[in-house]
């Protein structure tokens, strides 16, 4: 028997799929309007973080910014902050912030050549502590505490996929309704904890130049909530784009593998 490859040629571009994409997205917060943040990583990278009414000013030694900034609240005194540089427009900034612990998780993510992984977006992961703050718990850090479960994402009324968690660097995607009902495909990810059962989850994708860095709340697990966003180049291939999104979910099922064959092992 003779496979038939893929048609890829067909499949939306990320432009092509925000339309709708983000109804489900959970209302901004201004909690954070007004305070400023400095996070030093472990190299002693020190970053200032200032947020005003959608905007942030950020800056570290050579450099700053004023950039649009959205920020989301995910759990008592943990906050995600999206933005996109906009005289760097190849990168863009997740923040989490965890007002609790004192510690902060940055996610870099960057637009470049294609990767020797077929990848055109590489993201870089940096946990920090919050200057000022008293440090508390455990950093933020890779966990496999996703794998061997699988759980449908409904982005809209319109728009649903489930992911399929299959190990520590991959995962498998398939759209259940919306324009790409019926496509699926496996992508490299990377799963981090930033609180027992609350993780950022990434992915890069190999058909369409494009990334994504979520974060969610898993805790109870038929009222899985998380906020995201997507950055990638458009149809044209030459113009990124950025936007944010959110998700309802639910967990499907769970598979347990014998230890002796566990993936997370």
């Amino acid at each position: 028997m003779t496979l038939t490859p893929t048609d890829t040629s067909t499949w939306l571009p990320l432009d092509g799929l925000a339309p709708g994409f983000d109804a489900n997205k959970a209302e901004p917060t201004h909690d954070l309007d007004g305070r400023e943040f400095t996070i030093v990583d472990d190299s002693g990278l020190r970053i200032a973080h200032r947020f005003g009414a959608g905007v942030i000013t950020w800056s570290f030694p050579g450099e700053h910014g004023v950039d649009a900034c959205e920020v989301f609240r995910v759990d008592d005194d943990l906050y995600y902050a999206q933005f996109h540089h906009r005289d760097k427009s190849h990168e863009a900034v997740s923040l989490f912030l965890d007002l609790r612990s004192g510690r902060a998780l940055s996610v870099v993510q960057t637009i470049g050549d294609r990767q020797p992984d077929n990848t055109a977006v590489a993201q870089y992961f940096a946990p920090s502590v919050i200057e000022g703050f008293e440090v508390s718990g455990e950093a933020a850090a890779p966990t496999t505490a996703l794998i061997g479960r699988r759980v449908m994402w409904e982005y809209s009324p319109e728009h649903a996929y489930e992911h399929v968690y299959l190990s520590p660097r991959w995962y498998t995607w398939q759209c259940l309704a919306g324009p790409e009902r019926g496509l699926a495909d496996t992508d490299q990810n990377h799963v981090w904890q930033l609180r027992p059962g609350i993780y950022v989850f990434t992915w890069r994708e190999k058909v369409i130049p494009c990334a994504s860095v979520t974060v969610a709340d898993h805790r109870n697990a038929r009222t899985i909530r998380s906020h995201g966003v997507l950055f990638g180049l458009d149809e044209t291939g030459t113009t990124p784009t950025h936007f944010t999104f959110g998700a309802h979910g639910r967990l499907i099922s769970t598979t347990v593998h014998p230890d002796a064959f566990d993936p997370a092992a």
